[in-house]
């Protein structure tokens, strides 16, 4: 029976510790955060049970001081076995953060499943260039719906 697969499901997770996308970009490109290939993976207890959704172009959001500011396509599900024998899952990413607009997001444990349709978007290419707001500035106008 073919399990053909015709949704797509994302991934959200906190970036702890980061101060802005361009941060997390420096610790990605660190050899301890990468795979054997050279992309940057998240290693994490847990293994997606919506894994084919989540393969089919889903991607991780990353929240950053309390807000997702940015994206990366999600290539693979690597199996990675810890040095206590626990079977993990490593998150193969693409090199490419692209930018969000910015949406504010409570603190929680561990990666979540984020919908499609609520996913932020992509920020537009005119935006790129903008001068960043500074993250209290951002989330406020965020909040009300500006951003």
């Amino acid at each position: 029976m073919d399990k053909t697969v015709d949704k797509t499901v994302h991934l959200i997770k906190l970036s702890v510790g980061t101060e802005n996308p361009e941060d997390l970009a420096a610790w990605q490109a660190l050899p301890q955060a990468q795979t054997a290939d050279g992309l940057p993976c998240h290693v994490t207890r847990m293994w997606p049970k919506r894994e084919a959704e989540v393969l089919n172009g889903g991607s991780i959001f990353w929240v950053i001081k309390g807000q997702v500011q940015c994206r990366q396509k999600i290539i693979r599900l690597d199996e990675v076995m810890g040095a206590d024998g626990i079977r993990r899952c490593a998150i193969v990413l693409a090199p490419d953060l692209i930018r969000t607009t910015i949406a504010p997001r409570r603190p929680f444990q561990g990666w979540r499943y984020l919908n499609v349709e609520d996913a932020p978007k992509d920020m537009t290419a005119s935006r790129l260039n903008d001068d960043p707001l500074p993250a209290e500035l951002a989330g406020a106008l965020a909040d009300i719906g500006v951003l």
